[in-house]
Protein backbone atom coordinates (compact mmCIF):
# COMPACT_ATOMS: atom_id res chain seq x y z
CA UNK A 1 0.00 0.00 0.00
CA UNK A 2 1.38 3.47 -1.07
CA UNK A 3 2.25 6.10 1.91
CA UNK A 4 2.32 9.66 1.21
CA UNK A 5 5.68 11.59 3.02
CA UNK A 6 3.56 12.57 5.31
CA UNK A 7 3.18 8.97 7.14
CA UNK A 8 6.14 9.23 7.69
CA UNK A 9 6.90 12.40 8.90
CA UNK A 10 4.11 11.76 11.18
CA UNK A 11 5.63 8.87 12.68
CA UNK A 12 8.63 10.18 14.59
CA UNK A 13 6.57 13.13 15.84
CA UNK A 14 4.01 10.52 17.75
CA UNK A 15 6.84 8.70 19.09
CA UNK A 16 8.58 12.08 20.40
CA UNK A 17 5.00 12.88 21.75
CA UNK A 18 4.45 10.01 23.32
CA UNK A 19 7.91 10.49 25.61
CA UNK A 20 6.93 13.84 26.15
CA UNK A 21 3.69 13.28 28.09
CA UNK A 22 4.98 10.48 29.88
CA UNK A 23 8.00 12.71 31.83
CA UNK A 24 4.83 15.15 31.79
CA UNK A 25 2.83 13.12 33.68
CA UNK A 26 5.63 12.54 35.82
CA UNK A 27 5.84 15.88 36.82
CA UNK A 28 2.22 16.73 37.28
CA UNK A 29 2.04 14.09 39.87
CA UNK A 30 4.90 15.68 41.65
CA UNK A 31 3.07 18.88 41.39
CA UNK A 32 0.18 17.53 42.82
CA UNK A 33 1.65 16.55 45.97
CA UNK A 34 3.26 19.32 46.40
CA UNK A 35 -0.15 21.47 46.34
CA UNK A 36 -1.85 19.28 48.37
CA UNK A 37 0.61 19.35 51.05
CA UNK A 38 0.39 23.08 51.26
CA UNK A 39 -3.49 23.00 51.24
CA UNK A 40 -3.58 20.72 53.96
CA UNK A 41 -0.89 22.97 55.86
CA UNK A 42 -2.65 26.27 55.27
CA UNK A 43 -5.92 24.55 56.52
CA UNK A 44 -4.14 23.26 60.28
CA UNK A 45 -3.28 27.36 60.31
CA UNK A 46 -6.98 28.56 59.36
CA UNK A 47 -8.02 26.95 61.92
CA UNK A 48 -5.52 27.33 64.66
CA UNK A 49 -6.50 31.33 62.74
CA UNK A 50 -2.65 31.86 61.82
CA UNK A 51 -4.06 33.65 59.33
CA UNK A 52 -0.95 35.33 57.78
CA UNK A 53 0.61 31.66 57.92
CA UNK A 54 -2.05 30.03 55.75
CA UNK A 55 -2.90 33.13 53.32
CA UNK A 56 0.61 32.15 52.12
CA UNK A 57 0.40 28.42 51.61
CA UNK A 58 -3.03 28.70 50.46
CA UNK A 59 -1.27 31.26 47.76
CA UNK A 60 1.47 28.89 46.95
CA UNK A 61 -1.11 26.04 47.20
CA UNK A 62 -3.19 27.59 44.55
CA UNK A 63 0.21 28.74 42.14
CA UNK A 64 0.66 24.76 41.83
CA UNK A 65 -3.21 23.85 41.10
CA UNK A 66 -3.32 26.66 38.05
CA UNK A 67 -0.40 24.61 36.61
CA UNK A 68 -2.09 21.41 36.64
CA UNK A 69 -5.33 23.38 35.85
CA UNK A 70 -7.42 21.96 38.80
CA UNK A 71 -10.64 24.21 38.97
CA UNK A 72 -11.89 22.63 41.97
CA UNK A 73 -9.13 23.12 44.18
CA UNK A 74 -8.27 26.77 42.84
CA UNK A 75 -12.13 28.06 43.71
CA UNK A 76 -11.89 26.25 47.28
CA UNK A 77 -8.53 27.89 47.90
CA UNK A 78 -9.77 31.69 46.71
CA UNK A 79 -12.71 31.17 49.15
CA UNK A 80 -10.59 30.30 52.18
CA UNK A 81 -8.00 33.09 51.23
CA UNK A 82 -11.04 35.57 50.92
CA UNK A 83 -12.17 34.69 54.44
CA UNK A 84 -8.77 35.64 56.04
CA UNK A 85 -8.87 39.00 54.07
CA UNK A 86 -12.67 39.55 55.76
CA UNK A 87 -11.36 38.68 58.93
CA UNK A 88 -8.59 41.26 59.03
CA UNK A 89 -11.01 43.80 57.73
CA UNK A 90 -9.50 43.81 53.89
CA UNK A 91 -13.34 43.72 52.23
CA UNK A 92 -11.96 45.32 48.93
CA UNK A 93 -9.41 42.96 48.26
CA UNK A 94 -11.62 40.03 49.45
CA UNK A 95 -14.16 40.72 46.53
CA UNK A 96 -11.14 40.97 44.45
CA UNK A 97 -10.42 37.64 45.48
CA UNK A 98 -13.37 35.76 45.14
CA UNK A 99 -14.32 36.74 42.32
CA UNK A 100 -11.24 35.52 41.27
CA UNK A 101 -12.65 32.27 41.77
CA UNK A 102 -15.62 32.47 39.71
CA UNK A 103 -14.72 31.19 36.76
CA UNK A 104 -13.50 27.86 38.24
CA UNK A 105 -16.74 27.15 39.92
CA UNK A 106 -18.04 25.16 36.99
CA UNK A 107 -21.33 24.80 38.09
CA UNK A 108 -20.12 23.85 41.67
CA UNK A 109 -23.38 25.03 43.68
CA UNK A 110 -21.82 25.20 47.07
CA UNK A 111 -18.61 26.98 46.11
CA UNK A 112 -20.68 29.47 44.17
CA UNK A 113 -22.94 30.10 47.43
CA UNK A 114 -19.96 30.16 49.71
CA UNK A 115 -18.70 33.02 46.96
CA UNK A 116 -22.00 34.90 47.08
CA UNK A 117 -21.96 34.54 50.99
CA UNK A 118 -18.47 35.94 51.40
CA UNK A 119 -19.82 38.76 48.63
CA UNK A 120 -22.83 39.52 50.72
CA UNK A 121 -20.65 40.09 54.19
CA UNK A 122 -17.94 42.19 52.47
CA UNK A 123 -20.68 44.59 51.19
CA UNK A 124 -22.34 44.43 54.64
CA UNK A 125 -19.57 45.56 56.83
CA UNK A 126 -19.29 48.59 53.82
CA UNK A 127 -22.61 49.68 54.73
CA UNK A 128 -23.77 48.56 51.05
CA UNK A 129 -26.84 47.08 52.63
CA UNK A 130 -28.81 46.40 49.41
CA UNK A 131 -26.02 44.59 47.58
CA UNK A 132 -25.36 42.55 50.48
CA UNK A 133 -28.78 40.90 50.53
CA UNK A 134 -28.88 40.61 46.95
CA UNK A 135 -26.01 38.16 47.26
CA UNK A 136 -27.43 36.91 50.34
CA UNK A 137 -30.29 35.81 48.65
CA UNK A 138 -28.65 33.98 45.60
CA UNK A 139 -26.77 32.28 48.22
CA UNK A 140 -29.55 30.64 49.66
CA UNK A 141 -30.84 30.04 46.05
CA UNK A 142 -27.48 28.06 45.44
CA UNK A 143 -28.06 26.11 48.82
CA UNK A 144 -29.40 23.01 48.58
CA UNK A 145 -30.14 21.89 52.08
CA UNK A 146 -31.89 24.59 54.73
CA UNK A 147 -29.16 23.24 57.40
CA UNK A 148 -26.49 25.39 54.96
CA UNK A 149 -29.07 27.94 53.52
CA UNK A 150 -29.69 29.08 57.76
CA UNK A 151 -26.44 30.97 57.80
CA UNK A 152 -27.33 33.45 54.55
CA UNK A 153 -31.20 33.82 55.77
CA UNK A 154 -29.36 34.94 59.31
CA UNK A 155 -27.52 37.53 57.64
CA UNK A 156 -29.85 38.82 55.70
CA UNK A 157 -31.89 39.12 58.65
CA UNK A 158 -29.08 41.07 60.44
CA UNK A 159 -28.70 43.38 57.94
CA UNK A 160 -32.32 44.47 57.63
CA UNK A 161 -31.95 45.40 61.62
CA UNK A 162 -29.10 47.43 60.37
CA UNK A 163 -31.85 48.91 57.54
CA UNK A 164 -34.14 49.10 59.98
CA UNK A 165 -36.60 47.00 58.81
CA UNK A 166 -37.67 45.07 61.54
CA UNK A 167 -40.30 43.47 60.73
CA UNK A 168 -38.36 41.54 57.94
CA UNK A 169 -35.42 40.29 59.74
CA UNK A 170 -38.25 39.09 62.13
CA UNK A 171 -40.24 37.11 60.03
CA UNK A 172 -36.74 35.22 59.21
CA UNK A 173 -35.48 34.49 62.18
CA UNK A 174 -38.54 33.30 63.69
CA UNK A 175 -38.91 31.04 60.60
CA UNK A 176 -35.15 29.68 61.64
CA UNK A 177 -36.15 29.00 64.96
CA UNK A 178 -39.83 27.86 64.65
CA UNK A 179 -40.30 26.23 61.40
CA UNK A 180 -40.19 22.28 62.23
CA UNK A 181 -37.13 21.15 60.22
CA UNK A 182 -35.26 24.14 61.09
CA UNK A 183 -35.93 23.25 65.17
CA UNK A 184 -34.73 19.96 64.03
CA UNK A 185 -31.32 21.09 62.45
CA UNK A 186 -31.17 23.56 65.65
CA UNK A 187 -31.39 20.48 68.14
CA UNK A 188 -27.91 19.10 67.05
CA UNK A 189 -25.21 20.33 69.20
CA UNK A 190 -23.40 21.95 66.89
CA UNK A 191 -25.60 24.23 65.98
CA UNK A 192 -25.91 25.40 69.26
CA UNK A 193 -23.91 28.43 68.57
CA UNK A 194 -26.17 29.18 65.87
CA UNK A 195 -29.54 29.07 68.20
CA UNK A 196 -28.11 31.55 69.95
CA UNK A 197 -27.39 33.87 67.39
CA UNK A 198 -30.66 33.55 65.84
CA UNK A 199 -32.29 34.40 69.69
CA UNK A 200 -29.88 36.86 70.48
CA UNK A 201 -30.61 38.89 66.20
CA UNK A 202 -34.35 38.15 66.89
CA UNK A 203 -34.44 39.50 70.42
CA UNK A 204 -32.45 43.11 69.39
CA UNK A 205 -35.32 43.30 66.62
CA UNK A 206 -38.18 42.79 69.04
CA UNK A 207 -36.92 45.40 70.91
CA UNK A 208 -36.19 47.79 68.38
CA UNK A 209 -39.21 47.04 67.81
CA UNK A 210 -40.46 48.17 70.80
CA UNK A 211 -41.35 45.18 72.56
CA UNK A 212 -38.74 46.06 75.59
CA UNK A 213 -39.92 43.05 77.38
CA UNK A 214 -40.08 39.83 74.87
CA UNK A 215 -36.34 41.48 73.30
CA UNK A 216 -35.19 41.20 76.68
CA UNK A 217 -35.52 37.68 77.32
CA UNK A 218 -34.42 36.60 73.88
CA UNK A 219 -31.32 38.66 74.14
CA UNK A 220 -30.57 37.10 77.52
CA UNK A 221 -31.47 33.74 76.47
CA UNK A 222 -29.63 34.03 73.39
CA UNK A 223 -26.50 35.04 76.36
CA UNK A 224 -27.10 32.20 78.84
CA UNK A 225 -26.29 29.87 76.03
CA UNK A 226 -23.14 31.65 74.54
CA UNK A 227 -22.08 31.63 78.35
CA UNK A 228 -23.26 27.77 78.58
CA UNK A 229 -21.03 26.71 75.11
CA UNK A 230 -18.25 28.89 76.05
CA UNK A 231 -19.00 30.94 72.79
CA UNK A 232 -16.77 33.65 74.65
CA UNK A 233 -16.67 35.61 70.32
CA UNK A 234 -20.52 35.22 69.87
CA UNK A 235 -20.98 36.98 73.68
CA UNK A 236 -19.53 40.13 72.76
CA UNK A 237 -22.43 40.72 70.38
CA UNK A 238 -24.62 39.56 72.87
CA UNK A 239 -22.89 42.19 76.07
CA UNK A 240 -23.65 45.07 73.15
CA UNK A 241 -26.68 44.48 72.16
CA UNK A 242 -27.97 44.06 76.22
CA UNK A 243 -25.67 48.01 76.41
CA UNK A 244 -27.88 49.27 73.69
CA UNK A 245 -30.93 47.72 75.69
CA UNK A 246 -29.97 49.77 78.62
CA UNK A 247 -28.75 52.85 77.47
CA UNK A 248 -32.03 54.08 77.84
CA UNK A 249 -33.07 52.17 80.53
CA UNK A 250 -30.31 51.87 83.16
CA UNK A 251 -26.62 53.98 81.94
CA UNK A 252 -24.64 51.93 84.69
CA UNK A 253 -25.66 48.69 83.39
CA UNK A 254 -25.00 49.81 80.28
CA UNK A 255 -21.73 50.87 80.65
CA UNK A 256 -21.54 47.25 82.54
CA UNK A 257 -22.60 45.43 79.25
CA UNK A 258 -20.17 47.96 76.82
CA UNK A 259 -16.91 46.88 79.52
CA UNK A 260 -18.10 43.34 79.31
CA UNK A 261 -18.07 43.46 75.55
CA UNK A 262 -14.76 45.97 75.27
CA UNK A 263 -12.82 43.30 77.27
CA UNK A 264 -13.79 39.82 75.94
CA UNK A 265 -12.79 42.27 72.54
CA UNK A 266 -9.23 42.89 73.76
CA UNK A 267 -8.67 39.54 74.99
CA UNK A 268 -9.86 37.96 71.12
CA UNK A 269 -8.04 41.34 69.52
CA UNK A 270 -11.82 41.90 67.62
CA UNK A 271 -11.38 45.76 67.09
CA UNK A 272 -14.48 46.00 65.37
CA UNK A 273 -16.06 45.29 68.40
CA UNK A 274 -13.91 47.21 70.65
CA UNK A 275 -14.99 50.23 68.75
CA UNK A 276 -18.89 49.61 69.05
CA UNK A 277 -18.32 49.30 72.52
CA UNK A 278 -16.74 52.17 73.22
CA UNK A 279 -19.45 54.18 70.87
CA UNK A 280 -21.94 52.99 73.42
CA UNK A 281 -19.91 53.89 76.37
CA UNK A 282 -18.71 57.37 74.64
CA UNK A 283 -22.32 58.28 74.25
CA UNK A 284 -23.16 57.25 77.50
CA UNK A 285 -21.30 60.62 78.78
CA UNK A 286 -20.08 59.76 81.82
CA UNK A 287 -17.92 63.12 82.30
CA UNK A 288 -15.49 61.81 84.46
CA UNK A 289 -14.47 58.88 82.02
CA UNK A 290 -15.52 60.33 78.89
CA UNK A 291 -12.49 61.47 77.72
CA UNK A 292 -10.80 58.27 78.30
CA UNK A 293 -12.63 56.70 76.07
CA UNK A 294 -12.53 59.36 73.61
CA UNK A 295 -8.82 58.99 73.51
CA UNK A 296 -9.26 55.03 73.74
CA UNK A 297 -11.63 55.27 70.59
CA UNK A 298 -9.20 57.44 67.85
CA UNK A 299 -5.95 55.73 69.31
CA UNK A 300 -7.76 52.40 68.55
CA UNK A 301 -9.37 53.51 65.28
CA UNK A 302 -5.93 55.14 64.08
CA UNK A 303 -4.35 51.69 64.87
CA UNK A 304 -7.20 49.73 62.86
CA UNK A 305 -6.06 51.81 59.85
CA UNK A 306 -2.61 51.45 60.16
CA UNK A 307 -3.11 47.33 60.78
CA UNK A 308 -5.63 46.79 58.19
CA UNK A 309 -3.48 48.73 55.96
CA UNK A 310 -0.74 46.55 56.98
CA UNK A 311 -2.28 43.43 55.83
CA UNK A 312 -3.99 44.77 52.72
CA UNK A 313 0.17 45.30 51.82
CA UNK A 314 1.41 42.01 53.45
CA UNK A 315 -1.67 40.04 51.45
CA UNK A 316 -0.44 41.89 48.22
CA UNK A 317 2.93 41.45 48.60
CA UNK A 318 2.46 37.72 49.14
CA UNK A 319 0.58 37.14 46.16
CA UNK A 320 3.17 39.00 44.34
CA UNK A 321 6.06 36.95 45.62
CA UNK A 322 4.21 33.72 45.43
CA UNK A 323 3.11 34.90 41.34
CA UNK A 324 6.93 35.42 41.03
CA UNK A 325 7.99 32.34 42.95
CA UNK A 326 5.48 30.52 40.46
CA UNK A 327 7.07 32.20 37.89
CA UNK A 328 10.51 30.78 38.61
CA UNK A 329 9.50 27.27 39.38
CA UNK A 330 7.97 27.09 36.17
CA UNK A 331 11.25 28.32 34.55
CA UNK A 332 12.80 25.61 36.49
CA UNK A 333 10.48 22.94 35.73
CA UNK A 334 10.19 23.84 31.49
CA UNK A 335 14.15 23.72 31.79
CA UNK A 336 13.89 20.26 33.81
CA UNK A 337 11.58 18.86 31.46
CA UNK A 338 13.54 20.50 28.31
CA UNK A 339 16.75 18.67 29.62
CA UNK A 340 15.22 15.68 30.03
CA UNK A 341 13.78 15.53 26.51
CA UNK A 342 16.62 16.83 24.51
CA UNK A 343 18.37 13.89 24.00
CA UNK A 344 15.21 11.97 22.35
CA UNK A 345 14.64 15.53 20.71
CA UNK A 346 18.09 15.80 18.82
CA UNK A 347 17.40 12.59 17.42
CA UNK A 348 14.07 12.02 16.31
CA UNK A 349 14.50 16.00 14.43
CA UNK A 350 17.61 15.03 13.08
CA UNK A 351 14.48 12.41 11.31
CA UNK A 352 11.91 14.88 10.97
CA UNK A 353 14.73 17.11 8.82
CA UNK A 354 16.07 14.74 6.78
CA UNK A 355 12.39 13.50 5.72
CA UNK A 356 11.22 16.93 5.53
CA UNK A 357 14.12 17.89 3.34
CA UNK A 358 13.32 15.03 1.15
CA UNK A 359 9.90 16.10 0.80
CA UNK A 360 10.65 19.32 0.48
CA UNK A 361 12.58 18.79 -3.09
CA UNK A 362 9.86 16.70 -4.19
CA UNK A 363 7.14 19.42 -3.65
CA UNK A 364 9.23 21.75 -5.60
CA UNK A 365 10.60 19.14 -8.57
CA UNK A 366 6.27 18.95 -8.83
CA UNK A 367 5.34 21.94 -8.43
CA UNK A 368 8.71 23.28 -11.23
CA UNK A 369 7.06 20.53 -13.52
CA UNK A 370 3.40 21.98 -13.20
CA UNK A 371 4.45 25.66 -13.85
CA UNK A 372 6.29 24.68 -16.73
CA UNK A 373 3.56 22.61 -18.03
CA UNK A 374 1.34 25.78 -17.12
CA UNK A 375 2.92 28.05 -19.03
CA UNK A 376 3.34 25.72 -21.40
CA UNK A 377 -0.04 25.04 -22.25
CA UNK A 378 -0.79 28.75 -21.83
CA UNK A 379 1.63 30.14 -24.62
CA UNK A 380 0.17 27.43 -26.70
CA UNK A 381 -3.47 28.58 -26.63
CA UNK A 382 -2.69 31.68 -26.93
CA UNK A 383 -0.99 31.20 -29.82
CA UNK A 384 -3.52 29.17 -31.22
CA UNK A 385 -6.26 31.40 -30.85
CA UNK A 386 -4.23 34.19 -32.55
CA UNK A 387 -3.79 31.87 -35.83
CA UNK A 388 -7.00 30.92 -35.40
CA UNK A 389 -8.31 34.45 -35.37
CA UNK A 390 -5.80 35.58 -38.19
CA UNK A 391 -6.61 32.26 -40.43
CA UNK A 392 -10.58 32.96 -40.28
CA UNK A 393 -9.96 36.59 -41.57
CA UNK A 394 -7.79 35.74 -44.15
CA UNK A 395 -10.61 33.35 -45.22
CA UNK A 396 -13.69 35.58 -44.51
CA UNK A 397 -12.35 38.73 -45.46
CA UNK A 398 -9.20 37.87 -47.99
CA UNK A 399 -9.44 34.53 -49.70
CA UNK A 400 -12.92 35.65 -51.44
CA UNK A 401 -11.64 38.88 -52.55
CA UNK A 402 -8.57 37.34 -53.85
CA UNK A 403 -11.00 34.77 -55.73
CA UNK A 404 -12.37 37.25 -57.48
CA UNK A 405 -9.57 39.14 -58.14
CA UNK A 406 -8.25 35.57 -60.49
CA UNK A 407 -12.12 35.17 -61.50
CA UNK A 408 -12.04 39.00 -63.00
CA UNK A 409 -8.25 38.36 -64.39
CA UNK A 410 -9.58 35.38 -66.22
CA UNK A 411 -12.57 36.93 -67.93
CA UNK A 412 -11.41 39.99 -68.73
CA UNK A 413 -8.66 41.10 -71.21
CA UNK A 414 -6.19 43.30 -69.36
CA UNK A 415 -5.19 45.57 -72.70
CA UNK A 416 -7.99 48.03 -71.76
CA UNK A 417 -7.34 50.34 -69.39
CA UNK A 418 -10.36 50.62 -68.02
CA UNK A 419 -9.67 47.15 -67.08
CA UNK A 420 -6.47 47.18 -65.45
CA UNK A 421 -7.63 50.21 -63.57
CA UNK A 422 -10.40 47.73 -62.24
CA UNK A 423 -7.74 45.46 -61.31
CA UNK A 424 -5.50 47.71 -59.82
CA UNK A 425 -8.17 49.18 -57.23
CA UNK A 426 -9.39 45.77 -56.39
CA UNK A 427 -5.51 44.81 -55.58
CA UNK A 428 -5.13 47.95 -53.35
CA UNK A 429 -8.11 47.34 -51.48
CA UNK A 430 -6.85 43.37 -50.56
CA UNK A 431 -3.33 44.90 -49.77
CA UNK A 432 -5.28 47.44 -47.64
CA UNK A 433 -7.20 44.69 -45.88
CA UNK A 434 -4.04 43.06 -45.26
CA UNK A 435 -2.55 45.66 -43.19
CA UNK A 436 -5.34 46.25 -41.30
CA UNK A 437 -4.76 42.51 -40.07
CA UNK A 438 -1.14 43.17 -39.97
CA UNK A 439 -2.13 46.41 -37.51
CA UNK A 440 -4.63 44.91 -35.49
CA UNK A 441 -1.98 41.83 -34.38
CA UNK A 442 1.16 43.63 -34.37
CA UNK A 443 3.05 45.28 -31.24
CA UNK A 444 1.12 48.57 -29.66
CA UNK A 445 3.24 51.73 -28.79
CA UNK A 446 2.69 51.94 -25.17
CA UNK A 447 5.68 54.99 -25.10
CA UNK A 448 5.14 58.31 -25.87
CA UNK A 449 3.37 57.96 -29.22
CA UNK A 450 0.04 56.16 -27.69
CA UNK A 451 -2.48 58.65 -28.22
CA UNK A 452 -0.63 58.60 -31.34
CA UNK A 453 -1.01 55.32 -32.49
CA UNK A 454 -4.72 55.26 -31.04
CA UNK A 455 -5.60 58.17 -33.18
CA UNK A 456 -3.83 55.99 -36.46
CA UNK A 457 -5.81 53.45 -35.84
CA UNK A 458 -9.30 54.50 -35.32
CA UNK A 459 -8.85 57.16 -38.11
CA UNK A 460 -8.50 53.87 -40.16
CA UNK A 461 -11.85 53.00 -40.02
CA UNK A 462 -12.95 56.47 -40.87
CA UNK A 463 -14.89 56.74 -44.48
CA UNK A 464 -17.05 59.52 -46.75
CA UNK A 465 -20.13 57.08 -45.35
CA UNK A 466 -19.37 57.18 -41.37
CA UNK A 467 -17.61 59.78 -39.48
CA UNK A 468 -14.98 58.32 -35.66
CA UNK A 469 -14.96 61.33 -33.44
CA UNK A 470 -12.95 61.00 -30.02
CA UNK A 471 -12.66 63.68 -27.37
CA UNK A 472 -10.47 64.08 -24.12
CA UNK A 473 -8.16 61.28 -25.46
CA UNK A 474 -4.74 63.94 -24.62
CA UNK A 475 -6.86 64.99 -21.48
CA UNK A 476 -5.86 61.17 -19.52
CA UNK A 477 -2.10 60.63 -17.96
CA UNK A 478 -1.17 58.22 -20.37
CA UNK A 479 2.68 58.53 -18.51
CA UNK A 480 0.89 57.28 -14.76
CA UNK A 481 -0.75 53.94 -16.62
CA UNK A 482 0.86 51.02 -16.43
CA UNK A 483 1.73 49.32 -20.30
CA UNK A 484 -0.62 46.38 -19.77
CA UNK A 485 -3.50 48.80 -19.24
CA UNK A 486 -2.94 50.71 -22.78
CA UNK A 487 -2.53 47.65 -24.90
CA UNK A 488 -5.75 46.26 -22.76
CA UNK A 489 -7.54 49.43 -23.84
CA UNK A 490 -5.65 49.28 -27.92
CA UNK A 491 -7.15 45.95 -28.23
CA UNK A 492 -10.47 47.10 -26.93
CA UNK A 493 -10.95 50.07 -29.16
CA UNK A 494 -9.72 48.04 -32.21
CA UNK A 495 -12.27 44.88 -31.31
CA UNK A 496 -15.00 47.80 -31.20
CA UNK A 497 -14.45 49.27 -34.51
CA UNK A 498 -14.20 45.34 -36.10
CA UNK A 499 -17.22 44.73 -34.42
CA UNK A 500 -18.75 48.25 -35.59
CA UNK A 501 -17.73 47.80 -39.36
CA UNK A 502 -19.15 44.40 -39.28
CA UNK A 503 -22.00 44.59 -37.68
CA UNK A 504 -23.37 48.03 -37.12
CA UNK A 505 -23.76 49.57 -40.42
CA UNK A 506 -22.97 52.83 -38.16
CA UNK A 507 -22.00 56.37 -39.97
CA UNK A 508 -21.27 58.03 -36.51
CA UNK A 509 -19.29 56.99 -33.76
CA UNK A 510 -18.58 59.21 -30.70
CA UNK A 511 -15.47 57.60 -27.99
CA UNK A 512 -15.11 59.93 -25.50
CA UNK A 513 -12.35 59.17 -22.44
CA UNK A 514 -12.53 60.84 -18.76
CA UNK A 515 -10.08 60.21 -15.44
CA UNK A 516 -11.35 61.11 -11.49
CA UNK A 517 -7.37 60.17 -11.03
CA UNK A 518 -8.40 56.58 -10.13
CA UNK A 519 -10.39 55.37 -12.61
CA UNK A 520 -10.42 55.86 -15.94
CA UNK A 521 -13.86 55.96 -18.25
CA UNK A 522 -14.38 55.14 -21.87
CA UNK A 523 -18.00 55.84 -22.96
CA UNK A 524 -17.98 53.98 -26.71
CA UNK A 525 -21.54 55.19 -28.78
CA UNK A 526 -22.47 54.77 -32.59
CA UNK A 527 -26.24 55.25 -34.22
CA UNK A 528 -26.01 51.08 -35.81
CA UNK A 529 -28.67 49.18 -36.23
CA UNK A 530 -28.06 47.57 -32.87
CA UNK A 531 -28.64 44.20 -31.75
CA UNK A 532 -30.34 41.89 -28.83
CA UNK A 533 -28.64 42.26 -25.57
CA UNK A 534 -28.64 38.53 -25.64
CA UNK A 535 -26.78 37.98 -28.28
CA UNK A 536 -24.09 40.72 -27.71
CA UNK A 537 -21.02 38.17 -26.08
CA UNK A 538 -21.63 35.81 -29.34
CA UNK A 539 -21.34 38.82 -31.65
CA UNK A 540 -17.87 38.64 -31.35
CA UNK A 541 -17.05 40.95 -28.17
CA UNK A 542 -16.41 37.51 -25.86
CA UNK A 543 -12.33 38.37 -25.88
CA UNK A 544 -13.12 42.54 -25.10
CA UNK A 545 -14.93 41.27 -21.92
CA UNK A 546 -12.40 38.69 -21.18
CA UNK A 547 -9.47 41.42 -22.08
CA UNK A 548 -11.56 44.01 -19.42
CA UNK A 549 -11.99 41.86 -16.45
CA UNK A 550 -8.69 40.57 -16.50
CA UNK A 551 -7.59 44.01 -15.62
CA UNK A 552 -10.18 44.57 -12.94
CA UNK A 553 -12.60 46.92 -14.78
CA UNK A 554 -16.05 46.19 -15.88
CA UNK A 555 -18.15 46.86 -18.60
CA UNK A 556 -21.76 47.73 -19.25
CA UNK A 557 -23.49 47.36 -23.09
CA UNK A 558 -26.70 48.63 -23.94
CA UNK A 559 -28.01 48.00 -27.32
CA UNK A 560 -31.49 47.30 -28.81
CA UNK A 561 -32.74 46.63 -32.15
CA UNK A 562 -32.55 50.01 -34.99
CA UNK A 563 -31.32 52.27 -31.21
CA UNK A 564 -27.29 51.45 -31.88
CA UNK A 565 -25.04 50.32 -29.78
CA UNK A 566 -23.41 51.97 -25.73
CA UNK A 567 -20.43 50.19 -24.43
CA UNK A 568 -19.28 51.78 -20.93
CA UNK A 569 -16.22 50.57 -20.02
CA UNK A 570 -14.34 51.77 -16.32
CA UNK A 571 -11.29 50.21 -14.88
CA UNK A 572 -8.58 51.40 -12.24
CA UNK A 573 -5.40 53.35 -13.23
CA UNK A 574 -3.41 50.59 -11.49
CA UNK A 575 -4.04 47.12 -12.90
CA UNK A 576 -4.34 44.17 -10.75
CA UNK A 577 -3.98 41.16 -13.45
CA UNK A 578 -6.45 38.05 -12.44
CA UNK A 579 -4.87 35.09 -12.20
Amino acid sequence: MLRSPFFYFIIPLFLFSCQEKKIINNDNESIRKEALALRDKADENYEKQNFNTAFYEFNRSKALYETLKDSANIAYILIQMASIQQVNGDYYGSKETVTEALPYTKKNKNHTACINNILGIADKELSLYDDAIFYYKKSVDDFINLSEKQGPLSNIAAVNIQQKKYDNAITILEFLLESPLSKKILMEKVKENQKSSFNDNLGYAYFKKGFDKKGFDLMNEGLQIRIKTKDTYGSIESYLHLADYYSKKDLQKSDENALLAYNTATKLNSVDERLEALQILISNNHSAQDTKYVQKYFALNDSIIKVRNNFKNKFAKIKYDSKKEKDENEKLRLEKAENELSLQKASYMRIVFVIVFVFLVILIAILIRYYKNKNKAIEFKTSYDTETRIAKKIHDELANDVFNVIAFTESQSLSAESTRENLLQKLDDIYGRVRGISRENNSIDTGINFTRSIKEMLSAYNTRERNIIVTNLEEINWESIDDMKKITISRILQELMVNMKKHSKANLVVIKFESDLKTIFINYMDNGVGCEKSTIVKNGLQNMVNRIIAVNGTIDLETEPDKGFRVKITMPEQTLIKA
